[in-house]
């Protein structure tokens, strides 16, 4: 017979201070904590700016060759797309190392002016190509609290409160 679970696990209970001069000192541990934490991410930052710093040129110089390599196939995919593309039958061509693809974009539509372009719709009367958003007045509502408090959906939230530590900190001027 399988011998059963003897020991039951439970989560540790949270730290609670017992006194006002616990809470005093666990702020002032708060404050020390979040400084170190600053320190840490401050050495951090630098030591990825020192290491960005050391490889930008690399880095450059590769994606200038990238850039070169691809601007230099897609030249002569386009110049020979016809025979490549069996005469434009196929969107992608698949070579030993890899393949290039040609896709249309789909339609799309960019306005410039859009007071001046709704101006003219509104003077042609196509007015179906204007969007009308509808939404509700929380303002208004706040304002006149009586008038919809039997509508279902509408509550009021009141009584919360937030609660933050904030040790304090001396700035070097």
């Amino acid at each position: 017979m399988a011998k059963g679970k003897t020991r039951l696990k439970a989560a540790a209970t949270s730290y609670v201070p017992q006194s006002r001069e616990q809470v005093i000192e666990d702020i002032k541990k708060i404050g020390d904590i979040q400084r170190e934490l600053t320190r840490v991410e401050t050495d951090i930052n630098d030591r990825i700016a020192i290491l960005t710093n050391k490889h930008t040129p690399e880095i450059e110089a590769m994606k200038a060759q990238l850039s070169s390599l691809q601007n230099g196939v897609q030249t002569w995919c386009e110049a020979h797309r016809e025979a490549i593309t069996d005469g434009n039958k196929t969107k992608t061509v698949k070579f030993n190392t890899g393949e290039v693809s040609w896709r249309a974009r789909p339609i799309s539509v960019s306005i410039k002016g859009v007071d001046v372009v709704l101006k003219a719709l509104k003077t042609l009367k196509l007015d179906r190509f204007i969007r009308t958003k509808e939404e509700i007045n929380k303002d208004a509502i706040l304002a006149d609290k009586d008038a919809v408090k039997d509508i279902k959906g509408i509550t009021f939230n009141k009584d919360k409160e937030d609660f933050s530590i904030t040790p304090f900190e001396q700035e070097i001027q």
